[in-house]
C-alpha cells in the first residue's frame, strides 16, 4: 500500500517556496531596441522588468517625413504576469519607422510573453508581447535565461496538467476553446495531457479509476466546458478520496431515517464543528473502502466507483482549473470575474490559487418508496430544488437547442408556476433570530426605510480577508448554533456555495457570497402569486438588484441543512446536474479545493 503524507509534504513544499522566493533578484541592465518604441534601457530587478527611452535618443533626428515622436513614459511588466521568454535565434533587421534606410542595422530577438489587465474590464486577463532586439546573440540568451531563472522562483506554477475537454459543451465549442488558449501552454512550457470525452460520465470515470500514484504526478486538473462538466470532474476526484463525516442532521431527521449514526446523533444540538479542509483528522482527501466516507452508487447510475490503494493527499496539493465553454459558466465567473477564456488559461500557467468551499451533500432515500441508502455528491456552485429542479429537468428534452433550452425551459416551467410541500431544517444562531423577533415593529419599520431595505454587502474579492486562511484559522468553532425549521410550500428551495453569477444574474443569487467563508446561502423561495414570483426573478436578472427583499423569500446563512419532501420524489439541482432526492443534508467543507485562479477585482 502506498503512502503520502499530505500535509508534510506540503510544509515541505512551502518552506522551499518561501526560501527560493526570497532570494533577492541582482538588479541587471543593459541597452536594447524595443519593437515599435526605440532603444531603451532595460533593467531586471526583484520587481520585474522595466525600461525607459534612451535620453540620446534624439527625437529631432528622426523626426524625418516630418513626424513627430513623445518620449516614453518609465513602462514594465512584473515577473509574476510574465508566463514565458523566448529567444529569436534569426538574425533580423529593425529601426524606428521613422528613422532614415542609413540607420537600420541587424538585431537578435528575445520576446518576453506576459499578461495585462483591460482597461475596460479590469478582471478580463490580456496576451502582451514586448520584443527587446540586441546586436549580441549572446546578450540575448544572458537574459531569456536570467528572466527564466526569476520565473521558475516561482514554485505556484504548474508544470504537469491532466485536461478534460467536453467537446459538446455550451454551442459545442469545447474543442474549439482548448484550440484558441493551447498554445498559451505550450509557450509556458506546461505539459498538459489532454483528454477529448466521449460520453457522459467520461471524465467521473477517468479520475475515479485513476491511481494515486499518477495523479501525484500532475500539478492540477483542467476542465474545459461548463459547471456541469466541472462537478463532473470535481466528483471523480471527490468521490474515493475524501473523507468526512455524514453532514449533521437534527433528530427527528435522523429517527425519520431509522438508521443509527454516532455523528449525526451526537451533532444533533449544542455546538457544531465547521468541517475545513485544514483538519486532517475531519476532512483530509483520502481514498477509503469504508462505506460510512463513501457514496453508495446503484448500477443503473452512470457515474461508477472503483476502490484504489490508499494514499494521503492534502487538499492543497492538487489544483483543479477551469476554463469556460458551458451555458452559464457560474463558478469561472465567481472565482475570476471573467468569462473568458484566454484569462482563465494565463491565471493557470501563472499559478495563482484561492481557496472554494465544497458542499457535501448525501441523498439518503431516492424517492419516498425507496430504502435508505446514503448516496454522497460534491456541489461547488448550487444546489436547488422545485423550480430550478424543474428547468434543469425540462431542459433535458430540448438538447438539441443548445444554451437556448434554458430560457425556453425556464418560461415553460415559470408558467406552470408549481410548488411543493417540503420541510427544510437548518443550522442557525438562536440568539440573533431571538434578538430579531424582539425588536420594536416599528423601529424595524424605519430602518428598513432609511436602508431601502438593502443588506450590508460585503462582496468577495481578489485577496479577500473573509476567505483567508487566517480567517478559516480563527472560525474553526461556530457560536453557539442550533437547528432552525422550516415547512410549507415552495416554489423553489436553493443553496449557492457561491454567489453564482451569470449572464442572467450580473449579481449572482446571493452578490455577498464568498467563496471560502465556510457558509451556504440556504434560500427559500415560498408559494406566492406569479406576479409577485416575476419580481424576485427581474431583480436577479438586474444589476444591483435586490431579489430577497420580499416577503415570501426567506434567506439563511448556514453551515449545514436538512431536506424532506411531502411528495413521492424530488429532483434536485446539483451544479446544473440532475439529482433525484427525497430527503438529503448538505454541509459546507470550507476551503476544501484550490483552484487556479485570483477571485475577481470587479
Amino acid at each position: 500500500m502506498a503512502s503520502f503524507d499530505g500535509v508534510g509534504h506540503d510544509d515541505e513544499q512551502r518552506r522551499e517556496k518561501d526560501r527560493v522566493s526570497s532570494s533577492p533578484v541582482p538588479a541587471v541592465s543593459s541597452e536594447f531596441f524595443l519593437d515599435h518604441v526605440g532603444d531603451v534601457n532595460l533593467t531586471l530587478d526583484s520587481d520585474g522588468l522595466s525600461w525607459k527611452s534612451l535620453e540620446s535618443m534624439a527625437i529631432d533626428k528622426c523626426n524625418c517625413l516630418g513626424a513627430k515622436r513623445t518620449p516614453l513614459l518609465p513602462t514594465g511588466i512584473k515577473i509574476s504576469d510574465v508566463y514565458a521568454v523566448e529567444l529569436v535565434e534569426e538574425s533580423v533587421t529593425s529601426a524606428p519607422m521613422t528613422c532614415p534606410l542609413e540607420h537600420l542595422r541587424k538585431v537578435f530577438r528575445f520576446m518576453v510573453y506576459g499578461s495585462q489587465n483591460s482597461v475596460s474590464h479590469p478582471s478580463h486577463w490580456t496576451l502582451c508581447t514586448f520584443t527587446f532586439g540586441h546586436p549580441d546573440i549572446h546578450e540575448c540568451q544572458m537574459w531569456v535565461n536570467l528572466i527564466n531563472a526569476a520565473i521558475h522562483k516561482d514554485m505556484e506554477r504548474p508544470k504537469n496538467l491532466l485536461v478534460f475537454v467536453h467537446p459538446l459543451s455550451g454551442k459545442g465549442n469545447g474543442r474549439r476553446t482548448w484550440e484558441t488558449v493551447s498554445p498559451i501552454f505550450s509557450r509556458a512550457n506546461v505539459l498538459t495531457k489532454v483528454i477529448v470525452t466521449e460520453r457522459a460520465g467520461h471524465a467521473f470515470d477517468v479520475m475515479a479509476a485513476i491511481s494515486n500514484e499518477e495523479l501525484q504526478l500532475y500539478d492540477g486538473v483542467v476542465a474545459v466546458g461548463g459547471d456541469g462538466f466541472f462537478n463532473e470532474v470535481l466528483n471523480g476526484l471527490l468521490c474515493q478520496r475524501h473523507k468526512a463525516p455524514y453532514p449533521p442532521a437534527p433528530a427527528d431527521f435522523v429517527e425519520s431515517l431509522g438508521v443509527c449514526n454516532d455523528y449525526l446523533t451526537a451533532n444533533a444540538n449544542g455546538r457544531i464543528p465547521k468541517i475545513s479542509s485544514q483538519d486532517e483528522d475531519l476532512s483530509p482527501l483520502i481514498s477509503t473502502n469504508g462505506s460510512h466516507f463513501s457514496g453508495f452508487r446503484s448500477e443503473d447510475d452512470p457515474y461508477k466507483q472503483d476502490k484504489s490503494p490508499e494514499v494521503r493527499f492534502s487538499a492543497g496539493q492538487l489544483r483543479l482549473g477551469l476554463i469556460p465553454s458551458g451555458s452559464t459558466d457560474a463558478i469561472v465567473i465567481c472565482t475570476t470575474g471573467a468569462r473568458d477564456p484566454v484569462t482563465s488559461a494565463l491565471q493557470i500557467v501563472l499559478g495563482k490559487r484561492v481557496p472554494l468551499d465544497i458542499a457535501h451533500i448525501v441523498r439518503w432515500k431516492a424517492t419516498s418508496e425507496s430504502k435508505v441508502e446514503p448516496f454522497v455528491r460534491y456541489a461547488a456552485s448550487f444546489a436547488g430544488y422545485g423550480f430550478y429542479g424543474d428547468v434543469i429537468s425540462e431542459s433535458e428534452k430540448y438538447r438539441w437547442m443548445g444554451p437556448k433550452r434554458y430560457d425556453y425551459a425556464g418560461t415553460k416551467v415559470f408558467l406552470r408556476h408549481r410548488s411543493y410541500e417540503a420541510e427544510v431544517s437548518y443550522l442557525g444562531v438562536l440568539e440573533e433570530e431571538t434578538n430579531k423577533r424582539a425588536e420594536d415593529h416599528w423601529v424595524g419599520c424605519m430602518r428598513g426605510l432609511l436602508e431601502s431595505n438593502k443588506r450590508q454587502r460585503v462582496i468577495c474579492r481578489e485577496n479577500c480577508d473573509t476567505c483567508s486562511p487566517k480567517s478559516a484559522a480563527s472560525s474553526q468553532l461556530e457560536p453557539r448554533m442550533t437547528w432552525l425549521k422550516s415547512k410549507g410550500r415552495y416554489l423553489s428551495i436553493g443553496a449557492a456555495i457561491i454567489s453564482c453569477r451569470n449572464g442572467r444574474a450580473p449579481d449572482g443569487l446571493v452578490a455577498d457570497a464568498h467563496l471560502a467563508d465556510g457558509f451556504m446561502h440556504l434560500i427559500l423561495i415560498k408559494d406566492c402569486p406569479r406576479a409577485l414570483y416575476l419580481g424576485h426573478l427581474l431583480q436577479l436578472a438586474k444589476k444591483d438588484g435586490d431579489p430577497l427583499n420580499f416577503e415570501f423569500v426567506e434567506h439563511h446563512k448556514t453551515s449545514a441543512f436538512t431536506f424532506r419532501s411531502s411528495g413521492k420524489s424530488s429532483i434536485w439541482n446539483v451544479d446544473g446536474e440532475l439529482f433525484q432526492a427525497h430527503q438529503l443534508s448538505g454541509q459546507v467543507i470550507r476551503g476544501l479545493v484550490s483552484l487556479f485562479a485570483c477571485g475577481p477585482r470587479v
